[in-house]
């Protein structure tokens, strides 16, 4: 299995400015860091403001904001966009179904600027925009169960979901339209007052928005998905090739799988056939009586939480399995799916800042802590059924030979 570099491919089309990227969760942190196809370095909030960055190096904060009350998580957005210097290019990521606080979130990115270029497309998941409605693989987010893990039902379109924002549309006949005229259909929303929500079906699609969008000059602001990411990283991407050779493996591999996702099930009976240990809690235990895992003594194992969970427990419920995980995790590289699950394990081992270096399938992000250690972070929503053997086969090529002997499995 080959990694894609997280340094460039693709055509560059503009010199390389340095952006500034929000995100609300982990792994579309990473996401966003190796689609904009530059130096990059991702930063786990809460972080000292004023940013400051590295010549050259675009930074990605993961604010840790989905979960939060949406004025926290408003705060959050507003001290960062405040002090962000004039010249860089922000983007806010935002989830591609919409979750999260997105409608504060996109309030308070939009104060202080000129305007916010709003593409939440992601073609590369068969996520589409059209008529202002994500659609998934051609039906209506609010026509999908991909909200059934929420508490509330799914918005019937983007503007519903950015609350009080003032936006307006932006069809597709405006996108591909004459060179020129996407640009000054922005122009004029912005002239009305509104924020636009353009539609989009394709790559080419975004990267037509992300140029309009930097046309416009400073102050223009964008937020979108990893798809208008990855359209800011072929406009604005270096050349340089940052090629990954995975070398002989000398730590086991630990695969935390958080997500309520019911692909989950598939894939980790991929690893399994392929003769992973299997770790399995469950939410009953976690969240009355949770344990300690002991370190691995296979060389892959993976950890997966069975049994349903009130989505008002969840933020409680990933909190207890990054305890149970923590001493495992010590000396393992890391697998971990779904963005709260990667962050809240990353904290409890005190790892505040990741560097990616490339992504085995769309949204697997393999990136290295300061002390060495891979860690893939993947959306729980993404993923085909082979999504976890193709992220092991991508980490370990080589059998491992290095093997902790202890026996113990989970300790009380």
């Amino acid at each position: 299995m080959s990694l894609s570099a997280a340094g460039p491919g693709g055509q560059v089309q503009a010199a390389h400015r340095p952006v500034l990227a929000l995100a609300d969760d982990l792994s579309g942190a990473a996401e966003t860091a190796v689609a904009l196809r530059s130096p990059a370095r991702i930063l786990l909030g809460p972080v000292a403001v004023p940013v400051t960055s590295a010549p050259g190096e675009s930074l990605v904060l993961d604010l840790d904001s989905r979960q939060l009350p949406g004025a926290e998580a408003a705060r959050a957005v507003r001290d960062v966009t405040r002090s962000a210097p004039a010249a860089t290019v922000l983007f806010k990521k935002v989830d591609s179904l919409l979750r999260g606080n997105l409608a504060a979130e996109a309030a308070a990115y939009a104060r202080g600027g000129r305007g916010v270029v709003i593409a939440t497309a992601l073609p590369a998941a068969r996520r589409t925009v059209r008529g202002g409605v994500v659609r998934l693989d051609g039906v209506p987010l609010h026509a999908a169960d991909a909200w059934r893990a929420e508490a509330r039902p799914a918005p019937p379109s983007v503007a519903a979901a950015l609350g009080d924002l003032p936006s307006a549309p932006v069809p597709l006949t405006d996108v591909r339209g004459a060179p020129g005229a996407l640009r000054e259909a922005l122009r004029a929303c912005f002239a009305q007052g509104r924020h636009p929500v353009c539609d989009a079906e394709t790559e080419t699609d975004l990267d037509a928005i992300a140029a309009a969008a930097l046309e416009l000059g400073p102050g223009i602001r964008l937020l979108g998905t990893g798809g208008l990411a990855g359209a800011l990283g072929r406009l604005l991407g270096t050349p340089a090739e940052n090629a990954l050779v995975p070398g002989e493996a000398v730590r086991p591999l630990l695969i935390v799988v958080g997500t309520a996702e019911p692909s989950a099930r598939g894939q980790v009976a991929h690893l399994l056939a392929d003769g992973a240990h299997q770790v399995s809690l469950s939410t009953l235990d976690l969240l009355r009586s949770p344990r300690r895992l002991a370190p691995p003594v296979t060389a892959v194992t993976v950890v997966r939480v069975t049994g349903a969970a009130d989505p008002s427990q969840a933020r409680r419920l990933v909190a207890a399995l990054a305890d149970t995980v923590a001493d495992a995790a010590h000396d393992c590289d890391l697998v971990l799916t779904g963005g709260e699950t990667a962050r809240r394990v990353l904290d409890v081992l005190r790892v505040t800042d990741l560097r990616p270096v490339g992504q085995i399938h769309h949204g697997a992000v393999l990136s290295r802590t300061p002390d060495g250690r891979s860690v893939v972070t993947r959306p729980g929503s993404y993923g085909e059924v082979d999504s976890l053997r193709r992220i092991v086969r991508a980490l370990r090529p080589a059998p491992v030979r290095h093997v902790p002997t202890d026996p113990t499995g989970v300790a009380p």
